[in-house]
């Protein structure tokens, strides 16, 4: 019986970490790594744990008590935490118990000072950074205090944070179990953490070193500022020495203080270069053997490394793969697209399929390689030029990669095939000034819609995966149509043309911005101006408003009709669904839920429209815009004639301001059909997805978003499915969400963030792109979700990404702010269009602005003030 409470740390492995917990599986793993080092120990198996918990009858109602607690609860989820805890420590472990843990530390020497450190069943798992959530003991002495520390790593597991973790993530606390890591102290020299890949900048090929003198407490506990070290090749390539004020030292009898350092040590490092490297070289072969890399805790002894716990290091941002050993540099697409939250597995093939150049996937988000384009001058200006007016901190990180002499090489002329990009610099041939090619861009997409839509209705089975993959060449035919491109690059290239020359001419900044008021054919701003047609219909109706205030679910368009002004009311929203019901948050992602198929999303918006806008709200907009810009070409050329060659000067620009005023609206046209055609393929797909469920190939229809478009494909056509790989999936899906996308990625895995590097800004305020000009100071409210928005008249949104299901919001704000976009990002277009002072690529806006303080927006300048 003695055997399976204790196992010696030699005989486990990664297998085991039911019976020995994570931390006890990874130690004993690293134990068996040639050339590692590991402190001698054993651990305490979650069958002691188990036979504790047998124990005390009383904690069974505690564990019912602690399961109905709301995560949000903090004051009970403590109170009752903390009783589980006294219970737990107050069992007597059973003698045959306390026996085997005795015999076992017998072997290690009975009075050998000891680490006591805790080992959960679900820590350290490589999807959820469980840090610091148990308990450590060091310098335990003696059988009764070894077993008094091992009842406090089991109570350990109930800590208010371990809890309240578990709660938010849905791990029921019947099913995590304790064990308990024994070994033996070491009495270090020095000791510190190594991250085998740049924890800050991502960077797999660069290796960091904290140390410090004594224990590793003092660093991991943030006591002592540490001395940094990097390393690349087995060289020190950077190092920063602290000056080391204090240290942990073991006390002989027991237990840990912190002690003064000498002065004449106190600038001295903690390893030499030489150990450094050395240190770095354990770690590569420790990151091998895991395959990731790690964060590993460790310690010098007579010159001697042992290392005391690793685990993988989950906040880097995976790589794409590359299939061969050369350099890439990849762009971000998300960025471009406004939506830089994971994508599933279904929405990231779908989007490769139908997109126009190659994408790469890594980490739930797609990116473009570029490196082809950087590496031939003639297209690295064309890149650097397109990427710069769009978004300056992806052009400012590509030079900050092209600045390093050797990563992207430089080759004679065009790079390779395949690796393409935004369409290259080279702009498509002109084409006339004329309405007429927009109404037949328009027409033809329509009609390739239709064509889609008539087709697709009888195509079930294995037939619908084929129909579709032509569907998908159908997709990019009318995406490349050269006319297509022409009318995009027109409107750019005017906006681009009218902000440069007259700030040349005039010194007047971001003109374009009025210009473009109210420009036709903007399907995107329509769609939040039609909005506020809705709720002129809803206004007039209380019964309504006050029905759709306790909306809960997606049944309502139904009831409706029940209602006084029901039926119009309904038969607005129903409109409203047929023509931008396709829409939603993050659009470019298939798998997200349509507006039509959760028709709820859009009420408090609409009921924000009905309490702040007046009848008529859309048309007085529109037609304001249309006046401001009218007036605006009025100031613009008759200033212009005032000049030297003046006549020539206004020609110029008339035939530029009408150019744009062409072109403009259409671009967001292209983005509209696609999510349209999406919508087609998406209903097609789920009615398959039904069919599996209803032959019990799947359990929920869903399912299939964690499924990429060819293995959906397979499943249809074999009925079989393997739920081990979905199950990987939605676990691998929320790890990302809780990854930040880099604008920049290189295959070294580096994160390359970008600078603005401007010094014309006030000092505090924070710095971002300007893309739709004027300055307004108001309330900041900052919004995540649209469902939450909350507004009041002069509220300024403050949001991570705008994509165009968020312009219906723009109607009631007066101005925005974004930590994502560029000049021609449809939240930019969208926002010039209604007037909105706005800055886009301002880092971590929705961290350092917080909801409900005034600030003033620079929209021509490019930079927000916190006022108070």
């Amino acid at each position: 019986m003695t055997e399976q409470y204790t196992r010696d740390l030699q005989e486990v492995d990664q297998t085991q970490v039911a019976i020995v917990g994570g931390k006890g599986a990874h130690l004993g793993e690293l134990s068996r790594i040639e050339g590692i080092r590991v402190p001698a120990g054993f651990c305490v198996t979650t069958d002691a744990f188990r036979r504790i918990m047998v124990e005390a009858p009383s904690i069974d109602d505690q564990l019912d008590r602690l399961s109905r607690l709301n995560p949000d609860d903090r004051q009970a989820i403590r109170a009752l935490s903390a009783e589980i805890r006294r219970t737990i420590e107050g069992i007597a472990v059973p003698g045959d118990l306390a026996a085997a843990v005795t015999d076992a530390l017998a072997r290690l020497g009975e009075q050998a000072a000891c680490a006591v450190r805790s080992s959960a069943t679900a820590e350290d798992l490589p999807m959820a950074s469980f840090a610091g959530q148990q308990d450590t003991y060091l310098n335990v002495v003696g059988p009764a205090a070894i077993l008094r520390h091992v009842s406090r790593c089991w109570a350990s597991l109930f800590t208010e944070r371990a809890v309240t973790y578990r709660q938010r993530n849905g791990i029921d606390h019947r099913t995590v179990q304790m064990a308990v890591v024994v070994q033996r102290m070491v009495f270090p020299h020095a000791a510190g953490i190594l991250f085998t890949a740049d924890p800050v900048t991502g960077n797999r090929q660069v290796a960091a070193v904290d140390a410090g003198f004594g224990l590793g407490e003092a660093l991991v506990s943030g006591l002592v500022n540490p001395d940094v070290f990097k390393v690349r090749n087995s060289e020190v390539i950077a190092k920063a020495i602290a000056t080391k004020l204090r240290a942990v030292h073991a006390l002989p009898a027991g237990g840990t203080q912190e002690v003064a350092i000498d002065l004449q040590r106190q600038e001295q490092p903690a390893l030499t270069d030489a150990q450094v490297v050395r240190l770095v070289q354990l770690g590569r072969r420790i990151e091998a053997h895991f395959g990731h890399p790690q964060d590993i805790e460790w310690c010098l002894v007579d010159d001697d490394f042992r290392i005391v716990q690793s685990r993988p290091i989950t906040t880097l941002f995976p790589i794409p793969r590359a299939g061969d050993q050369e350099n890439h540099v990849y762009v971000s697409v998300g960025h471009q697209q406004m939506m830089t939250d994971p994508m599933k597995p279904l929405g990231l093939s779908m989007w490769q399929l139908t997109a126009m150049v190659p994408m790469h996937e890594a980490g739930g988000r797609l990116f473009v390689d570029v490196t082809g384009r950087l590496a031939s001058p003639a297209s690295r200006a064309g890149l650097l030029d397109l990427v710069g007016r769009g978004d300056p901190l992806v052009r400012d990180a590509l030079e900050t990669v092209l600045d390093r002499d050797d990563f992207v090489p430089s080759l004679p002329d065009a790079g390779p095939a395949g690796h393409g990009g935004p369409p290259a610099g080279g702009a498509p041939a002109p084409i006339e000034t004329d309405p007429a090619i927009v109404t037949e861009l328009i027409a033809r997409s329509r009609a390739s819609l239709a064509a889609l839509r008539r087709d697709i209705r009888t195509k079930t089975g294995p037939a619908l995966f084929d129909f579709l993959l032509g569907a998908f060449e159908e997709h990019k035919r009318v995406l490349s149509d050269p006319l297509n491109m022409q009318a995009i690059m027109a409107g750019m290239e005017a906006t681009w043309w009218l902000n440069d020359t007259l700030q040349e001419w005039l010194g007047e900044k971001s003109a374009a911005d009025t210009l473009t008021l109210s420009a036709p054919d903007n399907v995107t701003s329509e769609m939040g101006l039609a909005l506020l047609d809705v709720a002129d219909v809803i206004r007039p109706h209380p019964e309504v408003v006050a029905f759709l205030q306790g909306v809960q679910d997606e049944g309502f368009l139904d009831e409706l009709a029940k209602l006084p002004g029901g039926t119009e009311a309904r038969d607005a929203v129903e409109a409203y669904l047929d023509r931008y019901g396709m829409r939603c948050v993050g659009e470019i992602d298939i798998t997200r839920p349509r507006w039509r198929e959760r028709p709820s999303t859009l009420v408090p918006v609409i009921l924000d429209n009905v309490r702040l806008f007046a009848p008529g709200a859309a048309e007085r907009r529109f037609e304001h815009g249309l006046q401001e810009a009218q007036r605006k070409e009025r100031d613009v050329l008759s200033r212009l004639r005032a000049l030297p060659d003046g006549e020539r000067k206004a020609d110029e620009t008339k035939r530029m301001i009408d150019r744009v005023r062409t072109f403009i609206g259409y671009r967001e046209y292209p983005k509209y059909n696609i999510v349209s055609r999406y919508f087609v393929y998406k209903q097609s797909l789920l009615e398959e997805a039904e069919r599996l469920v209803q032959a019990d190939v799947l359990h929920e229809p869903e399912d299939v978003f964690y499924l990429t478009f060819q293995e959906f494909h397979d499943v249809v056509r074999t009925k079989q499915v393997d739920g081990r790989l979905i199950q990987g999936r939605k676990e691998a899906f929320r790890s990302y969400e809780a990854l930040t996308p880099p604008r920049v990625l290189t295959s070294d895995g580096e994160a390359v963030a970008g600078a603005y590097r401007r010094d014309d800004v006030p000092a505090g305020a924070l710095i971002g792109l300007p893309v739709s000009a004027g300055t307004i100071e108001g309330r900041a409210r900052v919004i995540l979700d649209m469902a939450q928005a909350d507004l009041e008249a002069g509220d300024i949104l403050v949001t991570a990404h705008t994509d165009p299901s968020w312009s219906p919001l723009f109607v009631a704000i007066a101005g925005l702010v974004t930590e994502v976009g560029g000049l021609m990002t449809h939240g930019a277009v969208i926002a010039r269009e209604y007037g909105l002072p706005t800055v886009v690529g301002v880092d971590q806006a929705t961290r350092l602005i917080r909801d409900g303080q005034r600030i003033r927006v620079h929209g021509t300048d490019g930079y927000v003030e916190i006022l108070h």
